[in-house]
């Protein structure tokens, strides 16, 4: 079975630092890279897509609300033609530099509030999709798995690599315990080991209430922005191996070959 370890990267702001970002493309398959708007410069850009080069790691773009102020987590109410917008042009950005690097963006997924909202609500979703598909129909779109955005993209037949998140606990509507409660975030790299290896085997979602949800799930997320990322990251991806996991970039997998 085949199996994709994705982390948001290239983040750098006065929320967070990208120290650990060189560490973190030696353990994970895919990126998705900050384009400024939440996170992130060209230096940035550069140094993330520069090692992932090297390191077979899949580029991917991260667009978000362009509020790095609140490092894209603040709920922003736009018009379609400004959603649609903020994904074309964060797109284009790391294209632009990928391209210098002789590397193209083969995957999309929006950050921070910005996703969250689109999980929840269709025609958000939809609309994140449609510029997706308009970018590049070969482009693949990681999305939560059990979410709107999945339902949305299924709907245009886009290619779609459903996630799951090893560092966050879930609620039993498939959605994610919000960051204001305390229990939102799983931080010893122990726990989300077996969090991780048990959504993956078993194909659903484990809720904090104890309830699973079936869904597909093709890659994990490890959020680059925790203390506890580096280690977690490492706790996880020699546990999937040890059971059997093949380790793939998404543009390698199987299912996404493009």
């Amino acid at each position: 079975m085949e199996i994709n370890i994705n982390c948001d990267l290239g983040e750098k702001s006065k929320h967070h630092s990208n120290h650990n970002d060189p560490k973190l493309l030696d353990i994970v398959n895919s990126a998705n890279v900050a384009c400024g708007y939440h996170a992130g410069d060209d230096q940035s850009m550069n140094q993330v897509i520069e090692i992932s080069k090297k390191n077979n790691v899949s580029i991917g773009a991260h667009p978000s609300f362009n509020d790095p102020e609140n490092f894209g987590r603040e709920r922003m109410n736009l018009p379609s033609l400004e959603i649609r917008k903020l994904i074309i042009d964060q797109y284009a950005i790391l294209q632009n530099i990928a391209s210098k690097h002789g590397e193209k963006v083969t995957h999309i997924k929006p950050h921070g509030a910005l996703n969250n909202m689109a999980c929840e609500d269709i025609e958000l979703a939809t609309t994140i999709a449609k510029a997706v598909y308009e970018i590049d129909k070969s482009l693949i779109y990681l999305v939560p798995t059990g979410s709107k955005m999945e339902l949305a993209a299924k709907k245009l037949d886009m290619n779609i690599a459903c996630e799951i998140f090893a560092d966050r606990n879930y609620e039993d509507d498939g959605n994610l315990v919000s960051r204001s409660k305390p229990h939102a975030l799983i931080t010893d790299p122990e726990e989300a080991k077996k969090h991780v290896l048990s959504m993956v085997k078993n194909q659903a979602i484990n809720c904090h209430s104890g309830k699973q949800i079936p869904c597909e799930i093709d890659s994990v997320c490890i959020h680059g922005d925790n203390e506890s990322s580096l280690a977690t990251a490492k706790s996880i991806k020699e546990n999937l191996i040890e059971n059997g996991l093949k380790l793939k970039s998404l543009n390698t997998m199987n299912k996404f070959k493009i």
